[in-house]
């Protein structure tokens, strides 16, 4: 049986709760903002802090960055340091463990960046990095050296620097028809800055659609306010990515501000990442799928975790994703099931088992509870017809 904790022991004060602080507080994003947790002292006011938590936040002073919103860590079971929304926003010991293979870059940002922001890694599509700021750094962040180490950024220059060279990029390149802004989280400018980036972009005529991929509406679900979204709706086609990874995250509060998103026409889609002791559990991720289409969101992607230095300890196998897509497959509907993809510098390349195979009589195709059927090539043809088949006549 573990000790009892000392009265004067953090551990045996009472925890902080949504419904101690005062609506007008919790409602407002800035108040949020601006009582980000960053220590282990005001961690402990929400969570009962565990000695290799303690030891992880201590270690990774210095290197990595770390800070959760209030709102966050009221998600977060305070006794358990296995729950899902706690690892994905307390630091952890794993992080400062060194894995074979790891990268600060996987995906090849830098690679592929041409201006200070601009990445141009497909032919009708770039990312903008505008921001190397987040409400909550997630310790599984693909851009982990740009948004959370302390000494690491995929900047050029810096992110002061204005945006006349990005735009003039893209205004150059008339082939973009797609600019996502991503960061860090674009939303952690204020409206006024936002809009100036967006304004910018739709003045590009090339431009058709403006993506933003933000987990506001996880992280932080006030930020998206009306006068956000009446901003947002101005500037029309306007999309956003948003980035939940188990059903805890799906609150009131968060479907609030997915339902004003889209009174406001902006479609919400989501990405989630397949992440060790989190959601890689096949029940696990079939009620993140159904929760998110009862509250509108589409399912993209799901993301095998990269091999990024910082994060590898919440990858997971390959297999393990396919036991995973194999689970939503026909188990829950079609366009509830996102595409199980891993990022390289070659791009996103589909990673989901084909449920058919080439046999000699034809195809040899698989449904969802694994029973087959060959279907003959004569009803279902492979291939096309060569030049020289006649029709008969």
């Amino acid at each position: 049986m573990p000790p009892i904790p000392s009265e004067t022991h953090p551990a045996a004060l009472p925890l902080t709760t949504a419904a101690e602080v005062p609506e007008d507080q919790w409602n407002d994003w800035r108040w949020h903002m601006r009582k980000r947790i960053n220590t282990v002292e005001k961690a402990q006011k929400w969570i009962r802090t565990t000695p290799a938590e303690e030891k992880a936040i201590a270690e990774s002073a210095g290197k990595y960055r770390w800070s959760l919103t209030p709102y966050y860590a009221s998600l977060m079971d305070p006794d358990d340091p296995l729950c899902p929304v706690r690892q994905q926003a307390v630091p952890s010991l794993g992080e400062l463990m060194e894995y074979h293979g790891t990268d600060v870059d996987p995906v090849g940002d830098m690679f592929f960046r041409k201006t200070n922001r601009v990445v141009h890694k497909y032919p009708d599509r770039v990312i903008m990095l505008i921001t190397e700021a987040c409400p909550v750094y997630c310790r599984h962040c693909t851009r982990k050296f740009h948004t959370t180490d302390v000494d690491g950024t995929y900047f050029e220059k810096n992110e002061g620097e204005d945006f006349t060279a990005d735009l003039q990029y893209i205004a150059d390149h008339p082939e973009i028809r797609d600019v996502l802004l991503t960061g860090g989280d674009p939303l952690s400018y204020m409206d006024g800055k936002l809009e100036e980036i967006i304004s910018g972009l739709r003045a590009i005529p090339s431009v058709e659609i403006i993506r933003i991929g933000s987990r506001f509406p996880v992280l932080l679900p006030q930020r998206i306010t009306t006068e956000l979204c009446e901003m947002l709706a101005r500037y029309h086609p306007v999309w956003l990515n948003t980035h939940f990874n188990h059903p805890k995250e799906i609150t009131p509060e968060s479907e609030q501000a997915i339902d004003r998103l889209l009174r406001h026409g902006i479609p919400v889609g989501n990405q989630t990442v397949l992440l060790r002791g989190v959601n890689d559990e096949v029940d696990t991720m079939r009620k993140l799928m159904t929760e998110l289409l009862r509250i509108r969101v589409r399912p993209y992607y799901l993301y095998h975790c990269d091999n990024v230095t910082g994060v590898a300890h919440f990858m997971t196998s390959v297999e393990k994703g396919w036991e995973i897509m194999e689970g939503l497959q026909g188990h829950i509907t079609g366009f509830g099931v996102p595409q199980y993809v891993l990022t390289t510098r070659l791009g996103k390349i589909p990673m989901s088992k084909p449920s058919y195979e080439q046999v000699p009589e034809g195809l040899l195709l698989r449904n969802y509870k694994g029973q087959e059927m060959v279907v003959d090539q004569d009803v279902y043809p492979v291939t096309e017809p060569s030049a020289d088949h006649g029709d008969g006549g």
